[in-house]
């Protein structure tokens, strides 16, 4: 319903992003506006990039937020390594894996695409005749967590095959930074980028990206300077690092989101954090199966931060998440590109994964899909299932 007098509804965000933010994290955005140099400022910055060398699990000094969405790190990462007629291979297992392929032709790469269907992973095996094929390349890219699909991406092997023919790998965790392991060192990523609003809790606005010495090392060696000034990973990074050198006007307010999230998660612990997005989003298959739905993807590769689920013939796709959203106040998400009509997109991230809104969903599904005449062998099904997950667990 129209809201007239301007107030906007307090949603419960269990679609692909954004997510619910922390309390904690929006009562920090209320603090006042200081100075992009002023000391205070500087420390909060130093702090930022501290605890985010931590979540990516990684020693690169230059590791901070690009100001922008999730898409601003994807198009810093992508501009600032590619020069005209090089050579990249892209992995495309879906929606976001496409942009990326879309991007780097904007920047004159001679893109080598890879595709997979959407709603499986990469074998290595497949990245690794794709790198002895194309030795000549300059990176390979790929998405960890594929918010179109639902598929969680390995990529040890993936980073040691890079490794082995001297190839860049750039890496999308937008939805899974914070949620699932990634580990930049241990798996060989050279450049990796995320989102703060999704596993991390923060409102939309900020792209934590992360680059290795190797990385700087390739853009040091530019003839040219990348398109985008603003965008401009080797400026950036001197604003954030010790020099704290000019470049724009931080966005204070959400740096300020940002320090908060990663508080919240190192309070929490990495280990802690990964197994709750697990458990609950074990509990939330568990509960959509026996509502009698089908997963889209396999339990082996299946992204516990967002599940994908197949819309069973006959329920009407929109108006089924129109009253979701009416009658429940619950948003999930549509699908998108080759899957757009074909599966709904149920985000459980950061502070929105929690037993209650796995819970809640399930009941208010079940109540909807069964006024449209699709019903489980018995009623309460699907929450019955989703509490025996969590018993066995605890």
């Amino acid at each position: 319903m129209p809201h007239g007098d301007g107030a906007i509804p307090e949603r419960i965000l269990l679609g692909p992003g954004p997510s619910l933010a922390d309390p904690r994290i929006l009562r920090a955005m209320n603090n006042p506006m200081i100075g992009y140099l002023d000391p205070v400022y500087l420390e909060i910055m130093d702090e930022v990039s501290a605890r985010l060398r931590s979540t990516f699990q990684t020693k690169n000094k230059a590791t901070f937020p690009v100001q922008g969405t999730g898409f601003s790190g994807m198009d810093s990462c992508l501009g600032t390594l590619i020069e005209p007629g090089d050579k990249v291979i892209i992995a495309v297992h879906g929606f976001f894996a496409t942009r990326m392929c879309e991007m780097a032709e904007r920047y004159g790469a001679k893109v080598v695409r890879l595709d997979e269907d959407w709603g499986k992973a990469f074998d290595p095996e497949a990245i690794g005749d794709a790198l002895r094929a194309n030795q000549d390349a300059k990176l390979l890219a790929i998405v960890q967590a594929e918010t179109s699909t639902g598929v969680l991406q390995p990529l040890e092997e993936i980073g040691r095959l890079c490794r082995q023919y001297g190839v860049l790998l750039l890496v999308d965790a937008v939805t899974s930074l914070g949620g699932v392991e990634l580990a930049v060192d241990d798996w060989g990523i050279d450049i990796c980028y995320s989102g703060s609003q999704k596993c991390l809790g923060a409102p939309p606005g900020m792209a934590p990206v992360t680059i290795s010495d190797r990385s700087l090392g390739v853009i040091a060696e530019r003839k040219t300077p990348p398109a985008s000034y603003y965008l401009d990973l080797s400026l950036i990074k001197e604003y954030w690092g010790e020099s704290h050198t000019y470049h724009h006007t931080g966005p204070m307010t959400m740096v300020y989101a940002m320090q908060e999230a990663l508080r919240i998660v190192s309070e929490e612990g990495l280990q802690a954090r990964w197994a709750r997005h697990a458990f609950n989003g074990a509990a939330l298959g568990a509960g959509l199966e026996a509502l009698g739905l089908e997963l889209h993807v396999d339990a082996k590769h299946r992204l516990p931060t967002l599940t994908t689920v197949r819309i069973p013939e006959g329920i009407d796709d929109a108006k089924t998440r129109g009253r979701l959203l009416e009658e429940f106040n619950i948003e999930i998400g549509a699908g998108i590109g080759q899957l757009k009509g074909m599966i709904w997109r149920v985000g459980l991230m950061g502070y929105a994964s929690s037993r209650r809104n796995v819970l809640y969903l399930l009941s208010a599904l079940e109540t909807l899909l069964a006024d449209a005449g699709h019903r489980p062998s018995q009623p309460g099904d699907g929450v019955a299932a989703a509490q025996a997950v969590y018993l066995n667990q605890s």
